[in-house]
């Protein structure tokens, strides 16, 4: 599969009525979404060139799930991982909202312990997306908490991680066993592919808890599962310390400013893997991380919606605070 080369616009669903239609066949372009005037610009630039993926390709893919993806997104902060050469390129990581930016680009300040506010920008719409993709962003990375109380987030979650050599069949195994531990303590958890190496398991809670709490509660449990499941996982944080062969149950992605890539992003992979939340039987089935890539998720969202609906919904949530 990695050696093949598609060509992601044709090997994919046409937009669907009212998505933007990205122009494949110019270097730029000016998009009008809802009275804003979005400029797009280097969109022949190969991003997976191997794969004969452009920017304008994942612009296009952002495009066209934007509608569940938005959501997810709206009223929480973003970090910027900008990638201005494609995925095999050089990266760097950027808080603060570029100036000068459009008008329209809403930010959110948060104040850091080094006693620095910081703008930044929050993706509220398909116009701020499709701005913050042309940035060279190719996966999105959302702050845990909304930005009315930063400190305080609306769910949980577990980041699985498989050391090297370690085959995926151990991270759905260690899965299995997250998955029941929370369904224990009565909380209903959801699953999607990393598009990297693993699995993240998330659980929507009552915001309530300051960021630490969350983080504390995830670690006693995943040190629990990491003491009772000793050939299997490991909660050591610490590289040099950590035994070989295990998957890690990372707690640590709580910690506050934190970010994991949110669902439906588009990962720097040689594949364009996509973070795809499935379903459960899905996972016991044998779901792979290469399954789900740019070119076939969106045929996917569109067939079965929302997967990750209960994290934007109030009812079913866990309150965290009698854990805590």
């Amino acid at each position: 599969m990695a050696g093949r080369v598609m060509a992601p616009r044709q090997a994919g669903p046409r937009p669907s009525a009212g998505t933007p239609v990205i122009p494949l066949d110019r270097d730029a372009a000016s998009l009008e979404l809802n009275g804003r005037a979005v400029s797009l610009t280097n969109l022949r630039k190969p991003f997976w060139p191997e794969r004969g993926i452009t920017k304008g390709h994942l612009l296009q893919y952002y495009a066209e799930v934007a509608p569940l993806l938005l959501p997810h997104l709206r009223d929480r902060a973003m970090v910027m991982k900008r990638y201005p050469n494609g995925a095999g390129g050089p990266f760097f990581f950027m808080k603060r909202a570029p100036s000068p930016r459009p008008d329209w680009v809403r930010t959110c300040a948060i104040a850091h312990g080094s006693g620095s506010v910081i703008d930044f920008p929050v993706v509220d719409d398909l116009a701020t997306l499709l701005w913050i993709v042309n940035l060279g962003c190719i996966d999105l990375n959302q702050w845990y908490g909304r930005c009315d109380d930063v400190d305080r987030p609306d769910y949980l979650h577990f980041d699985l991680d498989p050391g090297p050599q370690v085959p995926f069949a151990r991270v759905r195994e260690t899965a299995a066993v997250v998955r029941e531990a929370l369904v224990a303590l009565r909380m209903r958890p959801l699953v999607k592919t990393s598009g990297s190496k693993g699995l993240h398991v998330y659980v929507p809670i009552v915001r309530g808890p300051v960021q630490k709490a969350v983080w504390t509660f995830a670690k006693a449990l995943a040190v629990e599962l990491a003491r009772r499941h000793p050939q299997l996982v490991t909660s050591e944080y610490r590289v040099a310390k950590r035994p070989a062969g295990r998957v890690l149950i990372d707690y640590n992605q709580n910690r506050w400013g934190s970010t994991l890539a949110s669902i439906y992003s588009v990962r720097p992979t040689p594949l364009a893997t996509v973070s795809t939340p499935i379903t459960w039987e899905e996972l016991e089935a044998g779901a792979d991380i290469d399954d789900f890539r740019l070119e076939n998720v969106p045929a996917r969202v569109a067939s079965l919606g929302d997967l990750w609906k209960p994290l934007l919904q109030a009812r079913g949530r866990v309150d965290l605070g009698r854990f805590v």
